[in-house]
């Protein structure tokens, strides 16, 4: 399986510096204390506009954007309520929807999981609640950790007008609470088509948990998921079968 070199480069550069500043703290062989600032931040529940509530509805869908899709998917495969979460590619046309064309960074389209649960088990809310403070950090533009590009900025791409709405009442709502220290840069989008990714980017946090990158990036993001949200975890992922997710 070959594992994309720039991916690769930036997990080293990060191991790199870790192991300088911080090397009494962190170790490689210890990834689970190697959680990053994003993944420490506690988030007000959503309320008011931004509490959608879905009643009768039994299988929703969004598309959540937040850097190198790798992690968001090992994040969100690991809450109790979602049945399925795909790699893939959102943003721009069918021709550039692969993963060399969309790394240049000119196609428009940006990583992302296309996240599809059950809201009796999950809501609408809980799911912002855990992209926004354990997926990633909403507060950087066009990028997420290492990774720099268009292809890796904060976007929610809504599934209906309920989520468009509420998703944007969110923000506003973590604006004011001063939730950040910097504004959140997430963008709120619908209507755009989503394209799985390759297989070989399928549950791709499971399937190499001994990856730099991963280790640094990724699997500290779970570990944030079980902590502050424990009754959200669920310890075996739900992975998808990479012949339905292409």
């Amino acid at each position: 399986m070959k594992i994309a070199m720039d991916k690769l480069m930036a997990g080293s550069i990060a191991a790199v510096i870790a192991a300088m500043t911080i090397t009494a703290v962190i170790s490689l062989d210890r990834p689970a204390q190697a959680a990053t600032a994003q993944a420490l931040v506690t988030l007000p529940a959503p309320s008011a506009a931004a509490d959608l509530k879905q009643p009768g509805v039994q299988r929703a869908q969004v598309v959540f954007a937040g850097g190198c899709f790798w992690g968001v998917q090992g994040v969100f495969q690991h809450i109790n309520g979602v049945d399925n979460a795909v790699s893939g590619y959102i943003g721009g046309s069918a021709g550039d929807a692969s993963y060399t064309r969309v790394g240049s960074g000119g196609t428009g389209h940006a990583e992302a999981v296309k996240v599809t649960y059950d809201p009796s088990k999950v809501s609408y809310g809980q799911l912002m609640q855990v992209f926004f403070s354990v997926a990633h950090d909403p507060t950087q533009l066009n990028r997420q950790g290492p990774d720099r590009g268009t292809q890796y900025r904060s976007a929610v791409f809504a599934d209906d007008a309920g989520q468009r709405d509420a998703t944007q009442a969110y923000i506003a709502q973590l604006q004011r609470a001063k939730a950040f220290s910097a504004p959140v840069v997430t963008t709120v989008d619908g209507g755009k088509r989503f394209y799985p990714a390759e297989g070989y980017h399928q549950n791709y946090l499971t399937l190499h948990p001994e990856s730099m990158y991963i280790r640094i990036n990724d699997l500290p993001k779970v570990e944030a998921l079980k902590r502050q949200y424990p009754a959200l975890y669920r310890g075996t992922p739900r992975l998808v079968s990479t012949l339905s997710a292409r």
